[in-house]
């Protein structure tokens, strides 16, 4: 494991011991693609919605590196990134088992690095703008604000469908 993504995996745990008393904790999310929404859901009942923007070629599920979509599909959100390019970033289990085998079937890299985040640092001011256009490289951008909750309504483990 690259030493960076192990600094990233304790400053998570760090974080989430620090933030453990917070009940709105999302036992599942769900992203609906053709909605333009992440749904928080805690005991089968949503308790959160926010407004996401996609990769530029934002119909259809990902298959390979470099096609602008995002994926869709049942993920984990295994790891938090505090220090990324963009505010806070979540990543997302892509490729799955799946995918892969999708992938070397039509001779591809299913790429990877799947995220959920948002804006990039610098581009904040933008956010209003932003999040009308398809614009990441196919992961799930919020408004910084948006981010900030969803970053603490979140622990490592919990699963995501993107549904189209």
């Amino acid at each position: 494991m690259a030493p960076f993504i192990k600094f990233a995996l304790i400053l998570t745990i760090v974080i989430n011991v620090a933030y453990s008393g917070n009940s709105n904790k999302a036992d599942e999310v769900l992203v609906i693609k053709s909605e333009r929404r992440l749904y928080l859901i805690k005991n089968n009942k949503q308790f959160a919605e926010y407004r996401v923007t996609f990769g530029d070629n934002p119909e259809g599920h990902k298959v390979q590196q470099g096609d602008q979509k995002t994926p869709e599909g049942k993920y984990i959100l295994d790891y938090k990134n505090p220090n990324s390019n963009y505010y806070k970033s979540i990543h997302i289990s892509y490729p799955n088992k799946k995918d892969r085998e999708i992938s070397k079937k039509l001779g591809v890299n299913p790429g990877g690095e799947i995220m959920i985040h948002g804006q990039l640092n610098g581009w904040e001011w933008a956010s209003p703008i932003t999040q009308l256009f398809s614009w990441t490289d196919g992961c799930i951008a919020l408004s910084n604000e948006d981010m900030g909750q969803l970053w603490l309504a979140i622990d490592p483990g919990t699963p995501i469908e993107i549904r189209p």
